[in-house]
């Protein structure tokens, strides 16, 4: 980084630090770091992959890709089986970031005022690295939208997709070069992770290392180790490679004595990439590559309003905190990870704008059976409460991921009994069909911060 750009950089960070105090009428607004000890505040390690089905790992179902090492992890963890990310990649992004739903925090173009869990664990004196795809700074070089003005110390990775075909890579504000070679960003992701790890980390900080892996998004691709070697095809090849090196990580912490108080969490940004009116349709694709992922017992896919789009596989671990071999169908989401992080890390969440997440940490720790949600926002497209799931008339999903086999109708589901959103029953529940439409109301109307604590 040249002095230029780092000027801008700190003017960017003491704009948004000024900005938050002054909404507060100059009260401080991060907690302090009042506990002593790493030791009473875990370190963070989250893996993001992209494009990966609910049911592409072993534990979640699948019976042609071999998953030893997050199969392993699962047992050591909780698994969950309602987890909800959103149902494309860069919205997924920053309501991870941030714990608010898209239309709040804006997807790809989010904006340098949105304030990221990276920036707050920082300010509680975390270490704080990115590695990988990024994807909320409209695919550009924005300074003041990229990583290190978001909050992380360090970034290694691409702005973007890979849907040409082509990574460029960053680290921290800096070009660092470029490749084609889609099979090797697994490795070389997992390599920096790793690195960050061994070397750079601060053995006198907590950390928080947010790993968003490439893979297994548009054209995918293995490494020649791992090629034509499984039973699931070219997806297959990738899903096991990233199950290998996500091995790799995991010892590393173990080598270092950091796993026993590091909270693993491994999860996807959305579904599958499954829709068959997309083939052909994107350069540079393999013929017949893009039916690829599952969602087994869901219905359609990335992009779609139903259950696949935005459900995916989710695992935790945190030893001797979270319960080990468990299985959850309680109602998590990404969104809820900043006021949890919150809680555990001992932060306070911002006060000036509507957090859409809610803590749950009752529910990682195994203390609450059904956490503390049970709604969930269906990006303009309907709302999930309890075992109710609506859907309006009129859905709005990319083109790539037209339903086409959905009536411009009033939708309602009964997840519990009809998981694959198979048998609409609009006609026959009036009254629940209107509750859940001025839920949805209230949601995307909501001006007052306080009455969004339990949504």
């Amino acid at each position: 980084m040249n002095k230029t750009q780092a000027s801008i950089q700190n003017v960017f960070k003491l704009l948004k630090t000024v900005a938050a105090l002054a909404v507060l009428g100059l009260v401080i607004f991060y907690a302090p770091n009042q506990l002593s000890g790493n030791e009473t505040r875990p370190n963070i390690l989250i893996i993001f992959t992209d494009d990966q089905g609910v049911s592409d790992v072993g534990c979640y179902g699948s019976s042609t890709n071999l998953t030893p090492r997050l199969d392993q992890l699962a047992k050591e963890g909780t698994r969950f089986t309602q987890f909800y990310a959103q149902h494309v990649c860069g919205p997924s992004r920053s309501a991870l970031l941030t714990g608010r739903y898209p239309f709040r925090s804006k997807g790809w173009g989010m904006p340098a005022k949105e304030i990221t869990f990276a920036e707050l664990l920082t300010q509680a004196g975390y270490q704080t690295a990115c590695i990988g795809k990024w994807d909320v700074s409209n695919r550009k070089p924005i300074l003041d939208r990229m990583p290190n003005a978001q909050g992380f110390d360090y970034f290694f990775g691409t702005l973007g997709a890979n849907d040409n075909g082509l990574v460029k890579f960053h680290e921290n504000n800096e070009v660092a070069g470029q490749t084609r070679d889609m099979g090797s960003l697994t490795e070389k992701y997992t390599d920096k992770a790793i690195h960050f790890l061994s070397q750079q980390r601060d053995p006198e900080k907590p950390f928080l290392l947010y790993l968003a892996h490439t893979m297994m998004h548009t054209i995918i691709d293995a490494s020649p180790k791992f090629k034509n070697q499984s039973a699931g095809g070219l997806y297959g090849d990738v899903v096991e490679e990233f199950d290998y090196h996500t091995g790799r990580l995991l010892d590393t912490l173990q080598q270092l004595g950091l796993d026993e108080n590091t909270i693993v969490i491994y999860t996807s940004d959305n579904g599958p990439w499954n829709q068959p009116a997309y083939t052909n349709k994107k350069k540079g694709h393999p013929e017949g590559a893009i039916f690829w992922g599952e969602s087994k017992g869901l219905r359609n896919g990335k992009g779609s309003c139903y259950e696949a789009g935005s459900r995916a596989p989710c695992i935790i671990r945190w030893p001797g905190k979270v319960p080990v071999n468990q299985t959850s169908d309680a109602i998590l989401a990404t969104i809820d990870f900043l006021p949890t992080f919150a809680n555990l890390s001992n932060f306070s969440i911002p006060t000036d704008r509507i957090i859409d997440g809610v803590d749950q940490t009752q529910l990682l720790l195994g203390e609450s059976k059904t956490g503390a949600r049970d709604t969930f926002y269906y990006q303009g497209n309907g709302i999930r409460k309890g075992k109710w799931k609506y859907l309006k008339a009129k859905h709005n999903v990319p083109g790539y991921a037209q339903d086409t086999n959905r009536e411009l109708v009033e939708e309602l589901y009964d997840l519990e009994s009809d998981p694959a959103e198979s048998k609409n029953l609009a006609a026959e529940h009036p009254k629940t069909i209107q509750q859940l439409r001025s839920l949805l109301k209230k949601i995307e109307t909501k001006a007052s911060k306080k009455t969004n604590s339990n949504q």
